[in-house]
């Protein structure tokens, strides 16, 4: 078979499959509109805390309505101590306990030591205690300076120090701005090899997986054209639609996204070629998503990996398509910035499609059109 008739074969298999179609096409559709759905509020809100106010003076009093004017938390009982502020955090009936000293109003104006406020939080939720604590350091802080100098108090240490904050690639500072453009990325890579795993595996267990260099070529040209739309689709349209904040290099985008497409299409080829059946690809490969993420460095980062796990994530596409596709699509960055992941997912699809020809089309693979397959060749 030709180039050119495998290219129009593969996308008509793609198109007229119900497994293929909802996996390649329809599943990265409802993605776009379903993953980010959760994150629409951006920060996280009206978390729950039980205050302990010890201090019960009309500073306190102020930084408690203060507290519950803000979005982020809302306080859902007053204890009367600490240890029964902590048994609830522990019952699961707050996310934080917020304890107000006995003296934090004497502290404030005269800096005598022996006071302050206690946050404990549910560390089981990094991002609700990190909230909790900031929206208690920031009240805090706008009472310390403008509660006490509205009343011509001055604090011992001398005039406030204000520091701004200003986020340059994600100005909401929101979630969804942060974890959609990286989780992007994988939602492209394991759409795109769920569906060539699952069409190897299919011709596998038909014994008509094998291939000439003209027919393997086009395949793999038809996939990474499947995986180029599903780019153009979230980077161009979808990010738009849901507000992710970007400034994009399209020039960049447009350069790179075969890249990351051929080098997964290659991967499919190649490890679907070692599937026996089609519903085994989706089986096995299904719970690699959850590892591929946390592998690109988005919820920690890759550096501060041991070194073998360094090395084993710069074999999945999806790690350097974070490294390349987020600096590119949200911060503007350039081709030169992204040398090193653009390099790598050159590497990947030289690798990939390499074996997957080796696999499916190689010299021993071609010797074999001609002959009936065997029940021993098939495995």
């Amino acid at each position: 078979m030709s180039f050119a008739a495998a290219f129009r074969a593969t996308w008509a298999t793609v198109l007229t499959s119900r497994t293929l179609l909802s996996t390649m096409l329809l599943a990265v559709v409802l993605y776009a509109f379903y993953y980010p759905a959760p994150y629409s509020q951006e920060v996280a809100q009206q978390l729950p805390v039980v205050l302990v106010d010890e201090d019960a003076s009309a500073l306190s009093r102020e930084l408690v309505r203060n507290l519950e004017a803000t979005r982020a938390v809302t306080v859902v009982d007053h204890a009367p101590s600490v240890a029964e502020a902590q048994a609830r955090l522990r019952a699961g009936k707050a996310d934080g306990v917020v304890l107000i000293a006995r003296g934090l109003q004497r502290q404030l104006r005269t800096g005598a030591p022996g006071a302050g406020i206690a946050v404990w939080v549910n560390a089981s939720y990094l991002l609700r205690a990190s909230t909790i604590g900031e929206a208690v350091t920031e009240v805090l802080r706008d009472l310390a300076v403008e509660k006490l100098d509205v009343l011509g108090q001055v604090v011992r240490t001398g005039p406030p120090v204000t520091v701004v904050r200003e986020p340059m690639f994600n100005p909401t500072a929101g979630y969804k701005g942060y974890v959609f453009p990286a989780v992007a990325i994988v939602i492209i890579q394991q759409t795109l090899l769920f569906g060539v795993a699952t069409l190897l595996g299919g011709r596998r267990r038909e014994g008509r997986w094998r291939m000439g260099h003209g027919e393997y070529a086009g395949t793999w040209a038809a996939f990474t054209s499947v995986g180029l739309l599903t780019c153009l689709f979230l980077f161009g349209f979808i990010f738009w639609v849901q507000g992710i904040p970007r400034d994009e290099n399209v020039a960049g985008m447009l350069l790179s996204a075969p890249l990351l497409a051929a080098s997964v299409a290659g991967l499919g080829l190649w490890l679907g070629s070692y599937f026996d059946r089609s519903e085994r690809a989706m089986v096995i490969l299904a719970p690699t998503s959850a590892p591929f993420f946390f592998l690109s460095g988005t919820a920690w980062p890759l550096d501060q990996m041991p070194g073998f796990v360094r090395a084993l994530a710069q074999l999945i596409p999806s790690t350097s398509g974070v490294h390349v596709f987020v600096p590119l699509n949200q911060m503007h960055a350039s081709l030169a910035d992204v040398a090193p992941g653009v390099l790598t997912l050159l590497a990947l699809t030289l690798l990939y499609g390499g074996l997957g020809w080796w696999r499916i089309a190689g010299p021993r693979q071609k010797r074999k059109l001609t002959q009936p397959a065997t029940k021993s060749e098939l495995a």
